[in-house]
């Protein structure tokens, strides 16, 4: 299983391709530098895979490197980074 995450900035979210098929996305309203992620959605055939996980984790490092910063306010997102603290320095109060 290959998979690669991508921003879509003219859909304002970043998507996950699993063999070359769309399995999910994570939505975010832009605010300059920060993005408040609202929703995470996952393909039902690709549930349960950790592709949800993949897609976040990604998600973030590609933020981490372009100097980015969040707002999860999307459950799903909001959740992961509490399981993995690594990526505490990334989260701002709402702008």
């Amino acid at each position: 299983m290959s998979t690669l995450v991508e921003d879509n900035p003219a859909k304002h979210r970043f998507e996950i391709l699993v063999d070359d098929a769309l399995a999910g996305f994570t939505a975010y309203l832009p605010r300059g530098e920060v993005l408040l992620f609202t929703h995470t959605e996952v393909e039902p055939r690709f549930q349960n895979m950790g592709v949800g996980a993949a897609l976040i984790r990604a998600t973030l490092d590609q933020l981490r490197e372009r100097g980015g910063r969040v707002v999860p306010q999307c459950p799903f997102m909001a959740a992961f980074i509490d399981r993995h603290p690594e990526y505490n320095d990334l989260v701002v109060a709402r702008p």
